[in-house]
């Protein structure tokens, strides 16, 4: 099967990574998407976040208000020994599922600052990454930037709707008093 790992701090899930995940299985061409919950990502701080468990525990049950979307919410993250880094876990993903293809799906913003994660060379190589448009980051030019580095990464720009809301956004109106609701998973 082709597998779509979508992983990411969720904090909290909401409509917009709802609506990647029901395009990558819909017309992405994934027949499921596994979204890990990270515990802690080397590149965020930990001191606004739920813990890596209470935020796994909400997204399954976010999963399961949406059954028509093809999603696994897997905790493989959250027993592996820190630093949470991305290779490690398609590796793992891949010796526990051999019989899968997976490929890794990110933001455009990510992709900017993809030569900063541990081996990126290898998920590229190896794995391949599927890019979702952020607002203010030109994927096709951050493409062709990896590409002239070496030709042989695999890179696919989704063609997704770009649903303007973060986690950040929806976090800074709670605390704010807003209802933030219509936002949510």
């Amino acid at each position: 099967m082709k597998i779509a790992v979508y992983s990411g701090s969720f904090n909290p899930l909401h409509i917009g990574h709802q609506a990647i995940m029901e395009y990558l299985t819909r017309e992405g061409e994934f027949d499921w998407v596994y979204l890990i919950v990270s515990p802690q990502s080397p590149f965020k701080d930990a001191k606004n976040a739920l813990s890596g468990r209470e935020r796994y525990e909400a997204a399954v049950e976010a999963v399961k208000r949406h059954p028509a979307i093809h999603v696994w919410v897997d905790d493989i993250e959250l027993g592996m020994e820190p630093p949470h880094y991305t290779i490690r876990t398609l590796d793992a993903l891949r010796e526990r599922e051999p019989e899968n293809e997976f490929t890794l799906v990110i933001g455009a913003d990510n992709l900017e600052s993809f030569p900063r994660w541990r081996d990126y060379g290898r998920i590229l190589r190896e794995y391949g990454v599927v890019v979702f448009p952020r607002k203010g980051f030109h994927r096709g030019y951050l493409k062709a930037r990896l590409l002239r580095e070496n030709p042989e990464f695999r890179i696919y720009n989704l063609k997704a709707p770009r649903i303007d809301i973060s986690s950040t956004e929806i976090r800074d109106g709670i605390e704010a008093g807003k209802d933030m609701s219509k936002f949510l998973m």
